[in-house]
């Protein structure tokens, strides 16, 4: 085997396929990146056993071959290399040899017949968008999966289409993020995708108009894109009937800006993580009044109090949440105004986009506040 390839290029395949990458393993073949040669092109390959990345790069192939190579060795010295032109190939004594501007290094490798195949999906159900609006609808939820592995269909996000919409949905106990989008699929189906290999096809997916095909069959999931294949194992269990669970009606409605309210979490935050008490976490207090909204917390360490002009609806209140919750949903918010609707003050409120007509919705529990 014997290629020569641009250092970015190679990098962006590594880049792509070592979070796929076991590391915590028995077997040393998992914890490498297999490569292989065909024509003008390399496939860098990586499976820890739930997930599978195959990314594909141009090359100048100028003898055929396939190795396995350490991939935290193979990824370092690459990023360590000048930016320029790299040689990559097999000696005589089956070392890969990596060439670089005077720089030449030698690393073990593995037999490529030892590499678990990846996954063979036989696509049942699929549904097609461009990268862009994957990648959106990921980072609106992603942040609300569950990371006890003591509900382990939590840790998943949930990918339902149904009547011509794809929903997102995370959920983990205490607050739940659905993002939805029309799409041209008229079959009906759902599953449940790893939060870890949503955050990595997250990670691969650029800002583009370019397609990606999300297909299910039976335990597995596909993701493919015109260079890069990502294969996952589906989450078993029922997952929680979400919108039973999203309130309809509200009993107090505020209207404000995103960025003030979001500046005001990042300060109060501040004091609700307490210096004193490092794994403690204070909740903030809402009070909605005529006009205004107070937020306001209390603790050893000292004591916020923030006033937010704001259009209001409904009655007054005072509430207790996490004010992470918050935060989390406020940063993924695009908008300028965000409707925040509450109902009493032991429902949970919901968090609305004010130009994304209910397609974005984040809901919280609260905190029962101590007198």
């Amino acid at each position: 085997m014997k290629f020569i390839c641009e250092r970015e290029t190679i990098l962006k395949g590594i880049n792509s396929v070592i979070n796929g990458v076991s590391s915590k393993t028995t077997l040393p073949i998992l914890e490498g990146i297999l490569i292989q040669t065909n024509d003008n092109e390399i496939k860098l390959t990586s499976y820890d056993l739930e997930i599978g990345i195959e990314y594909i790069l141009e090359a100048n192939v100028i003898e055929q071959g396939s190795t396995v190579v350490n991939a935290i060795m193979f990824s370092e010295i690459i990023r360590k290399l000048p930016n320029s032109e790299i040689q990559i190939k097999m000696n005589e004594k089956n070392l890969l040899e990596i060439e670089c501007e005077g720089s030449l290094y030698k690393l073990a490798t593995m037999n490529p017949e030892e590499f678990p195949e990846l996954p063979r999906i036989n696509i049942a159900n699929s549904v097609k968008l461009d990268q862009t609006t994957l990648k959106n609808m990921i980072r609106k939820t992603i942040f609300a999966v569950s990371t006890e592995e003591n509900r382990p269909i939590f840790t998943g996000s949930l990918f339902e289409v149904e009547n011509n919409k794809l929903n997102i949905v995370a959920v983990d106990g205490y607050r739940l993020a659905v993002k939805s989008k029309e799409v041209d699929e008229t079959n009906n189906f759902s599953c449940v995708i790893p939060g870890k290999t949503l955050n990595e096809v997250n990670k691969i997916i650029n800002d583009s108009f370019d397609m990606i095909t999300v297909g299910i069959e039976r335990n597995q999931a596909l993701f493919e894109m015109e260079n890069c294949k990502i294969v996952t194992r589906l989450l078993d269990g029922t997952f929680l009937k979400y919108s039973n669970t999203i309130p309809q009606n509200w009993e107090t409605r505020i209207k404000v800006n995103k960025n003030m309210l979001q500046n005001c979490f990042e300060r109060i935050l501040l004091i609700s993580s307490s210096s004193i008490e490092k794994e403690k976490k204070y909740p903030v207090k809402i009070n909605v009044e005529v006009g205004k909204i107070t937020i306001s917390c209390s603790n050893q360490t000292g004591d916020a109090k923030e006033e937010i002009i704001a259009e209001t609806e409904g009655k007054d209140l005072e509430i207790g949440f996490n004010p992470k919750f918050f935060l989390d949903s406020l940063k993924a918010i695009d908008d300028e105004e965000v409707y925040i609707e509450f109902g009493t003050n032991r429902s949970p409120c919901i968090l609305k986009s004010v130009e994304e007509n209910g397609d974005y919705i984040y809901m919280i529990l609260p905190i029962k506040m101590k007198d």
